[in-house]
């Protein structure tokens, strides 16, 4: 597929591969939810907003909107009341203060095509704190009368034809350990889960009893209109758990347990990302409820998509496997089809599997690669 061919085609007939469809996006989606086989696999589709803006130029698309229709992917985002508001105080220093009292800073990185940038953590507002006391009386705790849910429904209605997923922004997304890296540190987070227990609880016992009512009021403000709600905490490294099982238990099952039964009180199922080797931690996310397990990053130990779908498909939908370490940046675009390929073949059987690579595709990926991708979801994702 050249860019004069598909600048063409875009303008012409851009959704012609898409004629063998059976079912809407948003039934597609739910049938393969369901475990069962729709008329082909769901497509989601993560990438930075650079490789977004790439793609645009490349197919004349002018709007994000269009690209994903023209992608065929099947599922949007809404990301609630809290993203306009996340960023609040600006300080001298370049650094910007959001809803927790963390700080962040803009860096830059590369070069052309290649030139991306991320928010770094810069602050952490009770990196220092000591004792629990500390923590309860921290003025930084954020409400959840801070944010109007007025436009919750409208902003679900607008994407009535698809599966509608709502997730926050990807620094305000619903977690525990996430959060609480971003107010303590990540170093001293790694402590307290042994040195300091009560006071990590503490810090739990707020963010947990923030996030309840947060998505209790985005739940009920959307009337029904959401279809899977996402939470995200990066439970793995590339070898194993980031903690042992049983401090896993501890700490994070109470509120992983809670934010899943919420949501399914008003009958939507619950999506949960992590990157990393997290397999000794699946049995205990089914316990507590979890429908949809997400990012399947197949270069972590024990994350391959076949043992998954084997162990553990019967219970969990599965979404994600296609990787973003090697494949993606450092493979050809026949690499990238065969791996596409070769995770349809693993993920189809009996349904209950969408596909997506592992995390964003990042400004290292070429153009090239991406579009070999596109062009493998579009051929091989067909029951």
């Amino acid at each position: 597929m050249n860019k004069e061919a598909t600048s063409q085609h875009t303008l012409t007939d851009p959704l012609a591969w898409r004629r063998r469809e059976r079912l809407g996006c948003r039934e597609r989606v739910l049938t393969a939810i369901d475990h069962q086989e729709p008329d082909r696999v769901p497509i989601d589709f993560w990438a930075v907003p650079e490789i977004m803006n790439r793609l645009q130029r490349h197919y004349g698309i002018s709007d994000e909107e269009t690209l994903l229709e023209y992608l065929g992917v099947d599922m949007r985002v809404v990301r609630g009341p809290s993203y306009a508001g996340l960023e609040m105080r600006r300080y001298a220093d370049g650094t910007v203060e959001d809803l927790w009292g963390v700080r962040r800073r803009v860096v830059t990185f590369g070069e052309g095509e290649k030139r991306g940038s991320y928010k770094e953590l810069a602050f952490s507002p009770v990196a220092s704190a000591m004792t629990v006391r500390e923590i309860e009386t921290y003025p930084g705790w954020p409400s959840p009368d801070w944010w109007d849910y007025s436009t919750i429904a409208e902003q679900c209605a607008r994407f009535s034809g698809y599966c509608v997923f709502f997730a926050g922004d990807r620094l305000d997304r619903t977690a525990q350990l996430k959060t609480a890296m971003y107010l303590r540190g990540i170093e001293q987070i790694m402590i307290d889960l042994v040195e300091n227990p009560a006071l990590l609880e503490c810090m739990l016992e707020h963010i947990n009893a923030y996030y309840l009512e947060y998505n209790r009021r985005v739940f009920e403000a959307a009337e029904g209109r959401i279809d899977v709600f996402m939470t995200g905490d990066d439970f793995g490294m590339q070898t194993g758990p980031m903690m042992s099982v049983a401090m896993w238990r501890r700490y994070f099952e109470k509120g992983f347990r809670a934010y899943i039964d919420l949501a399914h009180r008003y009958g939507i199922p619950v999506m949960h990302h992590t990157c990393g080797a997290v397999r000794p931690l699946i049995p205990l996310f089914i316990d507590a409820g979890l429908d949809i397990l997400q990012s399947l990053q197949p270069r972590a130990a024990g994350m391959d998509l076949a043992g998954l779908k084997r162990e553990f498909g019967q219970d969990l939908v599965l979404h994600g496997s296609v990787d973003i370490q090697r494949t993606l940046p450092f493979g050809t675009p026949d690499d990238v089809r065969a791996e596409v390929r070769q995770r349809l073949e693993m993920g189809k059987p009996d349904g209950g599997f969408i596909i997506c690579t592992a995390h964003n595709i990042q400004v290292d990926v070429p153009l090239a690669n991406v579009l070999a991708l596109v062009e493998a979801y579009q051929e091989y994702t067909w029951y």
